[in-house]
């Protein structure tokens, strides 16, 4: 399983540079947690284009582990156009205000 976690100010750039990183490492098969929780979007609109098409490529290329993704109550709204972009994929992926209802579910999920 692989472990993320972000504060503060999130941009294209980091996200990208993580993604490269996640694939360069061969991880894409791995379930994934992403600790978001403490953190925020400074992405546009238009990059959040950007990061969908990326992401969309990422999953082209091969098989994806399970996604829990952790947001504050305030923020999960904002995560929703993200969201969309990774259920595209064939892989499982939720939203949760805890990181132990993350936890939870990850741990559940088959490798």
């Amino acid at each position: 399983m692989l472990l993320a976690t972000a504060e503060g100010e999130i941009t294209l750039k980091e996200l990208v540079e993580y993604l490269d990183a996640v694939v360069a490492a061969g991880t894409m098969p791995y379930r994934k947690l992403f600790d978001g929780s403490q953190a925020w979007s400074a992405m546009t609109d238009e990059e959040m284009m950007v990061l969908s098409v990326r992401l969309r490529t990422y999953h082209g290329q091969g098989k994806t582990g399970a996604l829990a993704i952790v947001a504050a109550a305030d923020k999960t709204q904002s995560l929703g156009r993200l969201f969309g972009a990774l259920a595209a994929a064939d892989r499982r992926t939720k939203i949760f205000e805890t990181f132990k209802a993350a936890r939870d579910w990850i741990d559940a999920q088959p490798q």
